[in-house]
């Protein structure tokens, strides 16, 4: 029993924590920060002010995690992001394909606390900032709410990875908040009044057929007259849910920090008006069964501050993919700016501008220009209001943190503050360890002087030549099509492929690549052919005079014609794709990206996959194989397509592949890190849309390693990660490895993106 006489006034509990990098805030940037800086060895403390983790990708918000992929809807192939983000996504499909929030949830959870040399405190708001110099942070306070305990936390370096930058604000951080004038940057996209200076809130629903009749009594605080007050509600229909109704989106005429709990009741509002419309209207009898069966208890925010680093990205950076020699991460989600009226307005809910493909962002974006000791991480990193419309989405942001962490790595090892790392050798080593990771930096190759590969002879027991797909399915050419080929310098191989014709008819065939090298977005062409097409069953002939300039992916795109229909494949390949001129309305996408006016943005065709089981190769011969899967193609330093493959690939019927490192000298390894093709243009939405498969149809499953005595150091089953990082239990000595595949399935040939070895 506990009994206290009543005093004049009590202390809370406190405690006192010391820590190498604290993380504040717990999104999907916090948690990639943090597990990147714990993996290094960090002893790091992640503070929370919600229950879970995620921010807006956890159940309380229930966004879907998207960034470069963008749905799919772009033309950044390949595109998804790489590291720590790459292994939740793949690990939450594998887990929970059909996107359940609750389950995501966990899996956050899960990947934080099993790592030691985190602490996590969840609940616990930071609330004030302590300082030991005008410049630098000493410490913050925090409460928990939960167990009315007050942290006391200092560390040498800081993180704010909080969304509204609660440390960057208190710390007397630089920051922006709201639109720039197209002045001060030159950017022509800077908004009008129509579009305001900030983007709003959204507050998301759910809803859940039950079979029977439900009714349902709005409160009184719901929106009365919804057909009236909310003009886009007239497109909307009573099967859709979640982050679906992004749209339903205020504040961006208020202050997205100081008024959120006025702009949560307003869209409280909207969201019971909106069902008592549905439910009540007479209008939707299909929802006559349906329940609500949740609402957001908090809005997911979009924007609010904006810190300023030693550079401010901005939109010239975004559309024309400048480079930068201190890249550390990418963006490629498009430029995506919100009516300032929200869901209120006429306009539609979003105006998004892509560009031709990924953009670099710099390190400089990623730290505090006038506190030295504190990084920035999630959507508050250095950018102007038009670049922030892209950078500001989750995997992105995710991707950020993973820089944010390893640069807290190299900072603490070298005893600096973070613009330190500025220093050329230690950004390449920064960069360095950050491709080691997996993470994708584009325009960079990882150079190791570690990796007992680079000594190494290598051989395979195949390797792919792309010389034909096989002829599977008939399909209606109903939309364009383009058939991808990653070609070396020079000639481009003659084509072949089979067609029926409906009638007499032509069909128009181009060849074209991409004028930036590394991007997907064919806007050069090289040439063009007319292709008669007679009834029934033809074999077409392709020979092209055109040459290719550098090694690159090239487009043989096939004009729609619904009077002919081509033979596709069930086969799949590593770094083998094909596109389609799809239309996209979720992103924004019509086919064809076309400005009204200079708002300094390209004019492009969009070329997309199709979701699986749909987006087959088309079935075709060369006349001349394409030899891009080489077994040293594992030392390219690269761990996806660009390029090309940068891939081994063994031959198709290859059930058992093996590939064999092989060292003049006896090598000391305790280390071997393994890359495998996860599918990095499947964009993995984490809630809601759901996935066809668990595992990605490229991604081996099973394989073993052995020395050079036959002996098995390791062996897996059930892969179903990018990045296999093994640590040996006892260091092995060995002239030979030989890894062991096992064919992923019949149309799959296994591919290797890279080994790497460290003693």
């Amino acid at each position: 029993m506990i009994r206290s006489e009543g005093t004049g006034a009590r202390q809370l509990v406190s405690q006192k924590l010391s820590t190498e990098f604290l993380i504040v805030g717990g999104g999907l940037s916090g948690v990639c920060t943090a597990i990147t800086a714990a993996r290094k060895g960090l002893k790091v403390i992640l503070v929370q002010d919600r229950p879970v983790l995620g921010g807006n990708s956890s159940s309380e918000v229930r966004l879907w995690i998207l960034g470069a992929t963008s749905h799919m809807g772009n033309n950044n192939r390949w595109g998804r992001e790489g590291g720590v983000v790459d292994e939740i996504l793949v690990e939450n499909t594998y887990r929970n394909k059909e996107g359940n929030p609750l389950v995501f949830d966990t899996i956050l959870l899960d990947k934080v606390v099993s790592e030691p040399g985190i602490t996590l405190l969840l609940n616990t708001a930071v609330y004030q900032v302590l300082k030991s110099s005008p410049d630098t942070i000493s410490g913050v306070k925090a409460f928990c709410s939960q167990n009315s305990t007050e942290y006391l936390i200092s560390a040498p370096l800081f993180c704010d990875a909080s969304g509204d930058g609660i440390v960057g604000f208190l710390a007397g951080a630089a920051f922006r908040m709201g639109a720039e004038s197209k002045e001060e940057f030159g950017e022509k996209f800077a908004p009008t009044a129509e579009y305001g200076e900030l983007l709003g809130h959204s507050l998301y629903f759910y809803s859940k057929d039950t079979g029977k009749p439900v009714q349902f009594i709005p409160p009184d605080f719901a929106l009365k007259d919804i057909a009236t007050e909310i003009p886009r509600f007239r497109s909307f229909n009573a099967k859709e849910y979640g982050c679906k109704l992004w749209w339903l989106e205020y504040g961006g005429r208020l202050d997205t920090v100081h008024d959120t709990e006025k702009i949560k009741w307003e869209l409280w509002k909207v969201v019971y008006g909106a069902w008592n419309y549905i439910k009540n209207s007479g209008r939707f009898p299909e929802a006559e069964t349906m329940t609500l069966e949740w609402v957001g208890s908090i809005p997911g925010k979009r924007e609010s501050r904006r810190f300023e680093g030693d550079y401010i990205l901005r939109q010239q950076d975004i559309v024309e993919q400048k480079t930068h020699t201190d890249a550390v991460a990418y963006g490629g989600w498009s430029i995506d700016l919100h009516p300032a009226d929200g869901v209120f307005s006429e306009k539609p809910g979003c105006n998004q501008w892509h560009s031709k493909g990924v953009y670099q962002i710099p390190y400089r974006c990623l730290y505090s220009k006038n506190i030295k000791n504190l990084f920035l991480a999630g959507r508050i990193i250095s950018a102007s209001h038009v670049a922030f419309a892209s950078t500001r989405v989750m995997a992105t942001a995710a991707h950020v943190g993973q820089a944010v962490g390893m640069a807290a790595y190299v900072a603490t090892v070298h005893k600096l503050y973070p613009a330190g790392l500025l220093e050329q050798k230690l950004m390449t080593a920064l960069q360095r360890e950050l491709l080691k990771s997996g993470q994708h930096i584009p325009g960079f190759v990882l150079e190791d002087d570690l990796d007992l590969v680079a000594l190494a002879s290598v051989s395979a027991s195949s390797e792919y030549v792309l010389e034909e797909l096989s002829s599977d399915l008939l399909k209606p050419l109903e939309v364009s099509m383009g058939q991808m080929l990653p070609l070396n310098k020079g000639r481009v191989p003659a084509l072949a492929f089979h067609v029926v014709g409906e009638v007499y008819t032509e069909l128009e065939i181009e060849l074209q690549v991409c004028s930036r090298t590394g991007s997907y977005t064919p806007d050069l062409l090289l040439e063009k052919q007319v292709l008669q097409v007679q009834p029934g069953k033809n074999c077409l002939q392709l020979a092209f005079a055109a040459e290719m300039e550098h090694a690159a992916y090239a487009f043989v795109l096939l004009r729609k014609n619904p009077k002919v229909k081509i033979y596709c494949s069930q086969q799949r390949v590593t770094g083998v794709l094909s596109v389609f001129n799809l239309v996209n309305k979720a992103v924004s996408n019509y086919g064809r990206q076309t400005s009204p006016e200079d708002i300094g943005v390209d004019e492009f065709e969009f070329w997309c996959p199709q979701r699986r089981p749909e987006g087959h190769n088309l079935a075709f011969r060369l006349d001349s194989g394409l030899h891009q899967f080489g077994a040293e193609q594992v030392k390219s330093g690269v761990y996806r397509p660009t390029t090309g493959p940068n891939a081994w690939v063994a031959a198709l019927g290859d059930k058992y592949p093996q590939l064999k490192l092989e060292w003049e000298q006896e090598q000391k390894i305790a280390h071997i890190d393994l890359f495998f093709d996860t599918d990095y243009d499947h964009p993995m939405e984490s809630v809601l849309m759901g996935h066809p498969e668990q595992v990605m149809p490229f991604c081996v499953r099973n394989y073993k390693i052995l020395d050079d005595q036959g002996r098995v150091v390791f062996a897996k089953t059930e892969n179903h990660q990018s990045r296999n990082s093994i640590r040996l239990e006892k260091a092995i000595r060995t002239k030979k490895l030989t890894l062991i595949l096992e064919q992923p399935s019949a149309n799959v040939p296994a591919a290797l993106f890279s080994v790497r070895c460290y003693s």
